[in-house]
């Protein structure tokens, strides 16, 4: 089954070892380490946060094209704030996808390596709004480091990254999104021209768990496509030792995409580190 290999794929990589032995702890933290970790865990729903994390993020999709292509990606999504003064903060945000792939592209055969990476920077204010908004902009950098052509777009990119949210009791909701112009030296045709919209809502309960429900929509400007995966996620904020962990899994189904997009259900699995300061 499609999910089973996923899951196999990720136990290859090494990326989610000993997530097995999490959910044997999960039950044994104490109530004042339960209050401490849904705090974190409320902060890990807040893209601005000032919360160092580095997320593994891996999804597995299928029904690319006229074979019917699949696709397993591992996302390495880096988290850092720093502080610029008494007012601001600046929030890097990077996302690194490790990629492989079977006949995306018809009978494209196998490739697997690095895709291209999105670097966003947000400046953030400190402390929120009087109405409760929490917000930051920024720019969005598109970097062509895929390892082949097959995995990226071969050229860079920039643009107006944004995102705003209110965090209210157990519930965090908001949206973040940016728009990516592309210089492709070959044909202004072929340039990126593309936006994102992740609007998104979390529930975190007392004992630190969050049940996430988001859109991670592009709209191709130049093609005039969606992609539109709805992604439903439950994740548990704990501890190994003394490190603070999140681990996550979820479904998700495109409503939308392109005809030799993926279509029908995905699947998600997250592994976070936190480092709280």
């Amino acid at each position: 089954m499609p999910f089973v290999r996923f899951l196999k794929f990720c136990v290859r990589q090494r990326v989610f070892a000993g997530a097995a032995g999490v959910a044997i702890m999960l039950m044994q933290v104490p109530a004042v380490a339960q209050s401490d970790n849904s705090d974190l865990a409320k902060q890990l729903a807040n893209p601005v946060a000032n919360l160092i994390s580095v997320p593994f993020q891996g999804n597995y999709d299928s029904g690319y094209g006229s074979a019917d292509g699949e696709k397993y990606l591992i996302n390495v999504q880096p988290v850092m704030p720093m502080r610029l003064n008494d007012d601001w903060n600046l929030i890097s945000r990077t996302i690194l996808p490790l990629v492989h792939q079977n006949d995306v592209n018809g009978n494209s055969g196998t490739d697997t390596g690095i895709g291209d990476t999105v670097q966003s920077f947000f400046f953030s204010p400190v402390e929120p709004t009087e109405s409760g908004l929490i917000w930051g902009v920024g720019p969005a950098l598109l970097l062509p480091t895929a390892s082949e052509s097959s995995l990226g777009v071969d050229q860079w990119g920039a643009g107006p990254t944004a995102v705003g949210l209110f965090a209210d009791g157990p519930w965090t909701y908001g949206m973040l999104t940016n728009h990516i112009w592309g210089a492709d030296e070959g044909s202004a045709a072929s340039a990126t021209n593309a936006s994102f919209f992740q609007p998104f809502i979390n529930y975190t309960t007392q004992n630190a768990w969050t049940f996430a429900l988001n859109t991670e929509s592009t709209y191709n400007w130049t093609a005039e496509q969606w992609s539109v995966p709805v992604n439903g996620i439950v994740s548990k904020l704990t501890s190994i030792g003394d490190q603070k962990i999140s681990v996550g899994a979820g479904v998700r189904y495109w409503v939308d995409s392109p005809d030799a997009g993926p279509d029908g259900w995905g699947a998600r699995l997250i592994l976070t580190f936190l480092f709280p300061k």
